[in-house]
């Protein structure tokens, strides 16, 4: 790689960027003591070369999952996701098609957003790197870099990955062969081909930004989650950093935004799609409020553009960096990599509707863990929802709405002198421990969410709906006579300390299944502004407050919760695919 730059230019800029990077720091630390409760969560655009697998749902899942919770507690919250659509790549797709980028670009678009709405994804912004507003931000931003200095024509020499959009080092490839028994370099990451490049273009000073970065990481130990994602991006900067390439010839590439000022360059596709975050946010005029509070979900295939070239960009145009960056792992499929050319993509569109919307988004956040690849197979969504959503949570709700044991449909009233604060009532130890467990999940829950870990916060919700199951089954309060008042009460209190576990719950779950929450709710006669995060005060009768739903009647039956899962509805639902039909997506 050869760069031509004079050294005494590159050393007044290196005495600069210091200050600046401590400008950037101070300026955001003021910015984030003012508490107007802002939030703003995106999802990565995504490439419009193919339709959208299950990963994508996943990404857009976690975000929405973010943006719901931050509402429930009174944050006003922005979301964004969209469609990445310049590039070589998508280029190369558009011909082999037979279409016009444009009109490839929109329909893949509108596959994503099609999903997104099926699948209750309540984005705020629908981004597309071909909108004209995106495209003034772009111009803009790169105006600030080369203003500065941060961009210099010069040449880039090295190997370059079309399918990944990236430059890589002599150290990032090896030797493979191809289909063909043909001796190619790929990228050791993705293990795509590469090609070696020579280009006359314009380069991002890269390099001089390394120090900045760690200090920014070391400082900020939770800027990149989970941990080991952190450690990755610290162990990439143990390398010096050899300056970006951030154009191509206009020559090869074509689809792009022209270099402001030089109309036979085209901006790297990566600088372009980034700055679709500051988009959004109303770049460069009215970002201020939602630029200095945001907040990134990835795929672990796309950290290096995120968490080094992205903050690198921003401290060149001395912005604020990322709140956080939320880095998530990808799914296989009966521990294999999805591939198109083995045929195994998963249809998120297809799952959807096989499993419910609510199911597919419960199973993709109950087992989808950031740190480490998961797995996909449709007897093991059947069966987690089965247990978890139908059995346990649906079971629950069915057992204390039921008329034989609720007859008057409502929420029957607590006795304390039966569930008394000390023990010594018709409670017993176990129960005890329960209402501990309930009182203490928001607190769990709120943590969990807050780090991206909704599969602990998950497991959370469902331990409790365990002991929540075990105490019903305990006192078996079907049993009790009605007619002796004593057992009435102890049988209303029972329902009632049920039903509280359930308002919990139902409130709680609302940024992961949010229709399923709202029917389990809407069931308990929970009103819309009832069920805020700053409504989660458990059981108050057992505190001695008043209780506002306490006598209140309960709401329609709408039937079963969550209908079970069986192996013939999935197959029956399932379209059966051809060889053909697998490898055309």
């Amino acid at each position: 790689m050869r760069h031509f730059i004079g050294l005494r230019e590159h050393r007044q800029l290196l005495s600069l960027l210091p200050a600046l990077f401590k400008h950037a720091l101070r300026r955001r630390s003021t910015q984030l003591c003012r508490d107007d409760r802002s939030y703003y969560i995106t999802t990565p655009i995504f490439y419009v070369n193919a339709s959208p697998h299950l990963g994508h749902l996943y990404s857009a899942v976690i975000a929405d999952c973010l943006h719901r919770y931050k509402l429930l507690q009174g944050f006003k919250s922005q979301f964004a996701t969209g469609t990445d659509e310049h590039g070589l790549k998508i280029q190369q797709a558009a011909e082999a098609a037979g279409k016009d980028p444009l009109t490839f670009c929109t329909d893949v678009s509108e596959r994503f957003r099609h999903l997104f709405s099926s699948c209750n994804i309540s984005y705020t912004d629908y981004i597309r790197t071909t909108q004209q507003r995106h495209r003034q931000a772009v111009e803009h931003f790169w105006s600030v870099l080369w203003n500065k200095g941060l961009i210099y024509k010069g040449s880039y020499e090295g190997w370059y990955s079309t399918q990944d959009e990236s430059f890589l080092t002599p150290l990032q490839v090896s030797d493979a062969l191809d289909s063909s028994g043909k001796e190619i370099k790929v990228s050791l990451e993705s293990g795509h081909k590469v090609e070696w490049m020579k280009e006359e273009n314009y380069m991002f000073r890269l390099s001089a930004f390394r120090s900045q970065l760690l200090d920014w990481l070391r400082g900020n130990p939770h800027a990149v989650q989970p941990e080991r994602f952190q450690q990755a991006v610290l162990q990439l900067l143990q390398e010096d950093l050899p300056d970006l390439s951030v154009s191509r010839q206009r020559n090869r590439l074509q689809w792009g935004i022209p270099v402001p000022g030089d109309p036979e360059q085209t901006i790297y596709v990566w600088l372009d799609a980034l700055v679709n975050y500051l988009t959004v946010a109303g770049y460069p005029h009215e970002h201020d409020q939602w630029w200095r509070v945001a907040h990134h979900v990835i795929g672990k295939d796309i950290l290096k553009f995120h968490a080094v070239y992205w903050p690198a960009f921003l401290l060149g145009a001395g912005l604020p960096l990322p709140k956080t960056i939320y880095v998530h792992s990808h799914w296989t499929v009966e521990g294999k990599k999805m591939s198109k050319s083995v045929g195994n993509v998963v249809d998120p569109l297809e799952c959807s509707q096989m499993f419910t919307t609510d199911g597919m988004r419960y199973f993709l956040l109950r087992q989808g863990v950031p740190d480490s690849d998961c797995d996909y197979t449709d007897n093991k969504v059947m069966k987690l929802l089965n247990a978890e959503l139908a059995d346990s949570l649906g079971g629950l709700l069915n057992r204390c709405t039921a008329p034989a044991l609720n007859p008057a449909q409502v929420y029957p009233c607590f006795c304390p002198q039966s569930f008394p604060r000390e023990q010594g009532g018709r409670a017993v130890e176990e129960d005890y421990h329960m209402l501990e467990a309930v009182k203490s999940l928001p607190a769990v829950v709120e943590k969990h969410y807050e780090s991206m870990h909704m599969y602990k916060a998950l497991e959370a919700i469902s331990a409790c709906v365990r002991q929540t199951n075990g105490f019903v089954q305990r006192h078996t309060p079907w049993k009790l006579d009605q007619r002796d008042s004593k057992d009435k009460r102890w049988q209303d209190t029972i329902v009632h300390v049920s039903l509280e576990c359930l308002r919990i719950y139902g409130t709680l779950l609302q940024p992961i299944i949010p229709e399923t929450s709202n029917k389990l709710l809407s069931r308990l006669g929970v009103q819309p502004e009832e069920r805020s995060w700053a409504a989660l005060n458990f059981l108050s009768r057992y505190q001695g407050l008043d209780c506002p739903f306490e006598g209140r009647a309960l709401g329609v039956d709408s039937g079963v919760l969550f209908t079970r899962l069986g192996t013939q509805n999935v197959d029956k639902e399932k379209p059966k695919k051809t060889k053909k039909s697998a490898n055309s997506k």
